[in-house]
């Protein structure tokens, strides 16, 4: 996998879970405490250690499948 594609795979991912992690601790606040915040804190955790472990594992599996 060259750095370009490797790259785009953890921006994807990154945005992807930094999305998702922001939503839903946007409704837990709201259905849960009536407040309507958004943690940045954890959804910035999440993003940046679902990006880097992803992005690692789709590296390994694309080196494993190449036939030489």
């Amino acid at each position: 996998m060259n750095i370009k594609k490797l790259i785009t795979e953890y921006i994807t991912v990154f945005a992807l879970t930094l999305v998702t992690v922001a939503s839903v601790t946007f409704l837990w606040n709201i259905i849960g405490h009536g407040e309507s915040t958004i943690d940045w804190e954890i959804s910035f955790r999440f993003a940046i250690a679902f990006g880097i472990t992803l992005t690692w594992v789709k590296s390994r599996e694309i080196k494993e499948n190449r036939v030489f």
